[in-house]
């Protein structure tokens, strides 16, 4: 018997808002994984009676209907923010609290700055407002949900250009990811400015 997968709601952030006295944002990244340009994170206060059709975990969505919600929750939402943690950071910090600081910047670029922030995981990264972690919450609060959307747009688009920058690589194709493509012109190219030179298969490139 297959498992229907949850329909995200704002139940969470209504439970967490009644808690706290004020608004809650949902906070979600992108690009912790690759092995090449930034992490990217999101952070989005919905208004309940303002909520775009078919918000959902952006893995859940094809590339064309992120685009189309991405730009419907940044004209519906009550507010809304990105921030970006360079390689050089990813590099210095590591990855996991060059995340976080890319999500204090999404939640610093907002216009109305949230009590409480729901966090997709089990991390409890250091925000500058409380935090309350949903493992799986892509899947199950609408406002994770966006920031996955708004998270993995910003971030494909800055790869999309990187590719101009840095032609060769595929850049547009997988994002950074790990890809046969990307191992060929690593081999071929050697790794560029934006590759994380922290991560093993970059490390070992550059040890040859």
């Amino acid at each position: 018997m297959t498992q229907t997968r949850p329909i995200p709601t704002l139940t969470l952030e209504t439970l967490l808002s009644q808690k706290v006295g004020g608004p809650v944002c949902g906070v979600d990244e992108a690009g912790r994984g690759p092995w090449a340009g930034p992490v990217t994170a999101a952070a989005v206060i919905l208004s309940p009676d303002r909520l775009p059709e078919g918000i959902n975990d952006s893995k859940a969505l094809t590339a064309k209907r992120r685009d189309a919600l991405e730009s419907e929750i940044k004209a519906n939402a009550i507010a809304w923010g990105v921030g970006f943690a360079s390689v050089e950071e990813i590099d210095a910090l590591n990855v996991l609290h060059a995340t976080g600081l890319a999500m204090c910047r999404a939640i610093e670029a907002m216009t109305v700055q949230p009590v409480a922030a729901l966090v997709d995981g089990n991390y409890r990264f250091k925000l500058p407002c409380e935090v309350e972690t949903v493992v799986g919450g892509d899947g199950l609060s609408l406002s994770i949900a966006a920031a996955s959307i708004l998270a993995k747009t910003a971030r494909d688009r800055l790869m999309i250009e990187m590719d101009a920058v840095y032609p060769g690589y595929g850049f547009a194709g997988h994002k950074g990811y790990n890809a046969p493509v990307h191992q060929e012109a690593l081999r071929k190219l050697g790794p560029c400015p934006i590759h994380r030179r922290s991560w093993a298969p970059i490390r070992a490139l550059l040890d040859q």
